[in-house]
């Protein structure tokens, strides 16, 4: 029986890994190689990803990925959403990449509805707004010598795949996240590009999810020791595309929370919601593997704990995760509740100081230890669950009938808990590397070591990966209760 032996690069907000899949007919299972930070650098009053240093540690990666495997069969590489690089006739990096959190993308959102409005931007990307989508990113460069100097725009993901083969394109799934790609025609919104004053150029072919890219290039090969060729495939190229893949579903009446930084909660669906009503609530219409749609909101999620913990950590506070999950369960349930999607909360900085301050807001008396403020995130993540999960199936027509939580959240066993209680189904915690698994079964598809659709690929998962059951308890009403005190 055949087994490949594939690096999945991950990479996400606060750090990237490289892991070797080995895939079978009944076979699947991931060693981590390699992880490296992801850390965001300010100069010039500017926040940018270091996006030289990643590549420097997906090769880092690849190199430890020969050594463990023997040999690599293939490569894929996901990474979060929106954010690019330019390159300029050279094909030469033109700095790098602005990160989604600079406050600058927000400023071009009023020139972009001036020229083509909320709804019309909504009826053709189906993209829930957000204030750094691609789209207000590009709008925010315009009148820049680096945007008139840039002959590329290229997504984080496609560009590595770039520095790492040589080819050029746009991976299906990552594009869908700009604002500029149609969601009906899955096709780049030629219309809307030309409106905003946008070159038809910068926009490269695009790539669906199982396409060969090409292959690592003989200077890749030498720098990490890697025997050719070694194929690089596109995957769901953004990570929750990856993550929903590696959903161990059996059926499709399921919604899903991918769980990291960002909560990505929806259901799964043939084709887009792009009514008036889907817009105002706030979801969004990205594209997934094997031409599905991933149906989704995006909820700030554990970014508000992350922060936390670092505030704590920077002020000589103890921060160690089990030990305050072990105290918040403690805490009585409600004690605070906030909106994770507060946009107060989106920026680095003093995240409890913020929580305290939008409690004291809302005439609750503000957390007054760590573990209280530890509850209130979990409390307000779980509530903003069950807003998302709800209101996808009642936009969507789809009956959901469990919650499968992936990613690092499904370590969380008190946030597992506390969404099966506030969703009233059951929850289906894992795996926790869900997107490196959904990269590694793409890849294994297209190589040949796997056939089948999402049912079958997800049947794999199902033998192999360990899950946990959450079931609902307490009071629904405690539930409907909390909800009631936060503003609508």
């Amino acid at each position: 029986m055949a087994i490949s032996a594939l690096a999945a690069v991950d990479l996400g907000a606060s750090s990237g890994r490289v892991m070797v899949a080995r895939v079978g007919a009944d076979r699947l299972d991931l060693t981590e190689v390699h992880r490296f930070p992801n850390r965001p650098v300010r100069t010039g009053g500017t926040l940018h990803w270091d996006v030289l240093g990643l590549y420097g540690g997906v090769l880092d990666g690849l190199r430890a990925a020969g050594r463990e495997a023997g040999r690599v069969d293939g490569v894929g590489i996901d990474s979060w959403a929106v954010d690019h690089g330019l390159l300029d006739a050279d094909g030469a990096l033109l700095g790098n990449p602005v990160h989604y959190r600079d406050a600058r993308h927000a400023t071009a959102v009023p020139a972009v509805h001036a020229v083509v409005p909320p709804e019309e931007l909504y009826r053709v990307s189906g993209l829930q707004h957000l204030p750094f989508n691609t789209v207000f990113q590009l709008a925010a460069r315009r009148g820049t010598a680096q945007l008139a100097a840039a002959r590329t725009a290229l997504l984080v993901p496609d560009l590595l795949a770039h520095w790492l083969t040589g080819a050029v394109g746009a991976e299906l799934t990552n594009a869908s996240t700009t604002g500029l790609l149609d969601a009906t025609t899955r096709e780049w919104a030629d219309e809307f590009i030309d409106r905003l004053g946008l070159d038809r150029g910068l926009f490269p072919p695009l790539r669906r999810p199982g396409d060969r890219l090409g292959e690592l290039t003989d200077e890749v090969l030498a720098e990490t020791g890697l025997t050719g060729p070694v194929p690089v495939t596109a995957v769901g190229s953004h990570d929750t595309a990856s993550a929903v893949v590696g959903v161990p579903a059996s059926s499709d009446r399921f919604a899903y929370v991918s769980c990291g930084t960002w909560s990505l909660v929806g259901v799964e669906l043939d084709e887009p919601v792009l009514t008036e009503a889907s817009r105002a609530a706030g979801f969004t219409n990205e594209l997934g593997v094997d031409g599905t749609v991933r149906y989704l909101r995006n909820v700030m999620g554990l970014w508000l704990l992350q922060e936390s913990q670092r505030t704590w950590t920077a002020h000589g506070l103890p921060a160690d995760l089990p030990e305050l999950l072990a105290a918040a369960a403690r805490v009585p349930a409600f004690t605070a509740v906030v909106d994770p999607d507060d946009p107060r909360f989106l920026p680095p900085g003093d995240m409890p100081a913020r929580i305290a301050a939008v409690c004291a807001e809302t005439g609750q008396t503000p957390p007054q230890s760590q573990a209280e403020t530890v509850r209130c995130i979990l409390d307000s993540l779980a509530l903003a669950y069950r807003r998302a999960v709800r209101r996808a199936a009642e936009l969507s027509g789809r009956d959901v009938e469990v919650v499968h939580l992936v990613g690092g959240g499904a370590r969380n066993a008190l946030l597992c808990q506390l969404t099966a209680d506030a969703c009233r189904v059951p929850v289906l915690a894992g795996p926790v590397e869900a997107a490196a698994l959904g990269n590694a079964l793409v890849q294994a598809r297209a190589a040949g070591t796997l056939d089948g659709g999402l049912p079958e690929l997800r049947a794999l998962l199902r033998a192999t990966q360990e899950v946990a059951t959450f079931t609902p308890s307490g009071s629904p009403a405690a539930w409907d209760a909390a909800e009631a005190r936060l503003p609508t």
